[in-house]
């Protein structure tokens, strides 16, 4: 038996997520194991992500593993993988790991990007990838009111309402809220883990500073409140990139505490490295 890990690219105009969801719809990770599936003759094979990205999110740096018996070298599985998928999914790299390797299990972060044009009118070439703000965004503002939500703190105001997870504190590294030189803002967001919609969320809050409508002030008091109703608008997903997911270089799993941040596995529930068609999306992750 082989683990094999992937770090893979992808848009996400044409998939309901990453997940796999009931056919026909087109998935990610039903790409994926079709085509490993094909490779290696193994029917069964599951490729398990390090995190679910939604409908039309992107991912820059996906990670994901499988097992197989196939003694087809990694390098090899890579370039027929690559001759075999839709031109909107790529594997980066392919390379063997040790058998306990999890690629979400043993992670300790992830990094994703949110992108935003702001300038009267949109743009053609990155439509598919930014959101569009028409309306001038005030920079300074927006980074004062990030630095609020670094830190380990209950985020129940910056998720979905249909988010089912019952551990709402997670910790946020870092927000890095920059403007480039072509009308670009970029909000970095690194966390341990995410809730449904929550960079989105945090995203779309940030421009409502920008614009003028909450305060710096007003966002710590969301975050303290726990009210959604406060906080601002989901941003589109087509601004958000999965960046980079985090591990220790010496493959030593994440700290308890990290784990805590996690929704327990629930009664009745696959054991992990079994995953099963559900019916609707999970948003940034899985474990969050």
């Amino acid at each position: 038996m082989r683990n094999l890990r992937l770090v893979i690219e992808y848009d996400g105009t044409n998939y309901q997520g990453w997940q796999l969801q009931p056919p026909p719809q087109p998935t990610v990770q039903g790409a994926l194991e079709t085509v490993f599936r094909d490779l290696t003759g193994e029917p069964a094979l599951r490729v398990r992500g390090a995190g679910r990205t939604d409908a039309g999110v992107h991912a820059r740096g996906q990670v994901a593993n499988f097992f197989t018996e196939s003694s087809i070298p990694a390098r090899g599985l890579m370039l027929g993988a690559n001759s075999r998928l839709p031109r909107d999914i790529v594997v980066l790299s392919c390379e063997d790991v040790a058998l306990d390797f999890d690629a979400r299990r043993c992670a300790r972060g992830k990094i994703y990007r949110y992108g935003i044009v702001n300038r009267l009118v949109r743009s053609a070439r990155d439509d598919r990838y930014l959101w569009h703000v028409r309306f001038p965004l005030e920079l300074a503002p927006m980074q004062e009111a990030a630095r609020h939500l670094i830190g380990r703190h209950d985020f129940r105001a910056f998720r979905a309402a249909n988010c089912e997870r019952e551990n709402t504190v997670r910790t946020v590294r870092r927000i890095d809220v920059t403007r480039g030189d072509d009308d670009r803002i970029w909000i970095e967001v690194e966390a341990t883990a995410f809730l449904k919609n929550m960079v989105r969320i945090i995203a779309g809050t940030l421009v409502s500073v920008g614009l003028g409508q909450l305060t710096p002030s007003d966002v710590a008091s969301v975050l303290a409140a726990g009210d959604r109703r406060r906080a601002g608008m989901t941003a589109p997903a087509q601004g958000l990139e999965m960046v980079r997911v985090l591990y220790d270089p010496s493959g030593t799993p994440p700290p308890e505490w990290i784990e805590t941040e996690r929704e327990p596995r629930r009664k009745g529930a696959p054991p992990p490295g079994v995953d099963v068609p559900v019916p609707v999306d999970d948003d940034e992750d899985d474990d969050e």
